[in-house]
């Protein structure tokens, strides 16, 4: 598998959250006063346009609910973004922006600032929920969309604080729905469990930008901004926006946070197999294997006692042409009669339909033969 881990390696996923740095406060005084004098404009979130005006007119319906974000943790202080969830005071960023905190800090776009209590975070998505103590007249929030109902091409917008620049707006489009991507979930193993459902985009987002929202033309919330593809880093060595950033789908962010708020977390649906990276599944592989279909998602390991040993679910063992890669397993095909291409198809699916006690049905091809196995789900172990 030496070839397989040497592709992966290429490209570095980066988390946004600025890295811990000893640069002077990042709140900008002129910034708060320009917010104070100019009072959101009230607008109808249903006739906003691009390219017509209209995004000076969602910037000033939205920035109110737009947050910045500082931690200070063990190793230094850092930085991030997030939004107004409710009038209850609970403000919505990423997991690995307030991790190890000792303290947070809410900076409203206001010029108003509060102390935050972290109530509940999710590694899988990369979430985390704030309870601020803040007046009513502080707390905008933003309306949340229906990320299902992105399309690639669609105009989007990102605003957040990226190296500390407060509100700061980029626009870019959906470059492609449905990623998948390493969580902040650890397996036994010490692999990483998958997060699910990512909409990359090429709005320019930096560090910073982490738990800032991704926004349609409408001024709804469609994805939380979590993480971008670079190579390059700016002089503090930082990593810098390449035009490939991730961020976490609404429709996972609706699902989880009332958990969050109410449990303190959230439980996802477990199966126990280890699939073949989709971006790896190349013809050389598909023949190694000897698969007849090449799309599906490729079973490289059942978890011994999990579900889906528990319903038959087959890895592969026979040793193929390629160092590590077995063949005989299963090739998922669909799931609940919805038919999967790849691996990142199953586990959207899974992630944004399913809990814990439900069960699947998944067709695989196994030795030539297409068949339907049903798994009783479990909850991802902790």
């Amino acid at each position: 598998m030496k070839r397989i881990l040497l592709a992966l390696s290429i490209l570095t996923i980066t988390t946004l959250a600025c890295q811990m740095t000893g640069l002077t406060p990042l709140s900008q005084p002129t910034a708060v006063s320009q917010n104070q004098s100019a009072p959101p404009i009230q607008v109808d979130p249903g006739n906003i346009i691009p390219q017509d005006g209209s995004l000076e007119l969602l910037y000033q319906q939205v920035i109110p609910g737009v947050v910045s974000i500082q931690v200070s943790t063990s190793q230094g202080d850092g930085l991030g973004s997030g939004f107004v969830y409710d009038t209850q005071g609970h403000v919505i960023t990423n997991f690995h922006v307030v991790d190890g905190a000792s303290t947070v800090e809410v900076d409203f776009s206001s010029g108003f600032k509060a102390r935050g209590t972290i109530i509940g975070v999710d590694k899988d998505s990369d979430i985390a929920v704030i309870k601020v103590d803040a007046p009513e007249a502080e707390l905008h929030p933003l309306t949340l969309g229906d990320s299902g109902n992105l399309q690639v091409g669609q105009t989007v917008i990102a605003i957040g604080n990226p190296f500390g620049l407060n509100g700061t707006m980029t626009v870019g489009i959906v470059s492609a729905l449905g990623r998948t991507q390493a969580s902040e979930h650890s397996t036994e193993s010490g692999g990483f469990f998958s997060a699910a459902d990512i909409i990359q985009t090429d709005a320019a987002v930096n560090p910073g930008n982490s738990g800032g929202p991704l926004l349609n033309t409408s001024g709804e919330v469609v994805g939380i901004n979590r993480a971008i593809v670079t190579n390059n880093s700016n002089a503090d060595g930082q990593p810098i926006n390449s035009g490939i950033a991730f961020a976490i789908s609404v429709n996972i962010v609706k699902r989880v946070t009332p958990f969050l708020i109410s449990d303190g977390s959230y439980d996802y649906p477990y199966m126990g197999i280890s699939f073949f990276p989709d971006e790896l599944l190349d013809l050389d592989v598909i023949e190694a294997l000897d698969l007849k279909s090449s799309t599906g998602a490729y079973v490289l390991e059942v978890v011994a006692g999990g579900p889906a040993e528990q319903a038959g679910i087959r890895a592969g063992d026979k040793p193929t042409r390629i160092d590590s890669l077995f063949a005989g397993g299963d090739l998922v095909t669909a799931i609940d009669g919805k038919s999967v291409r790849t691996f990142d198809e199953l586990i959207s699916y899974l992630v944004t339909n399913k809990s814990p006690g439900d069960t699947v049905v998944l067709t695989v091809i196994r030795d030539g033969q297409s068949q339907d196995i049903s798994i009783t789900l479990g909850a991802r172990p902790n």
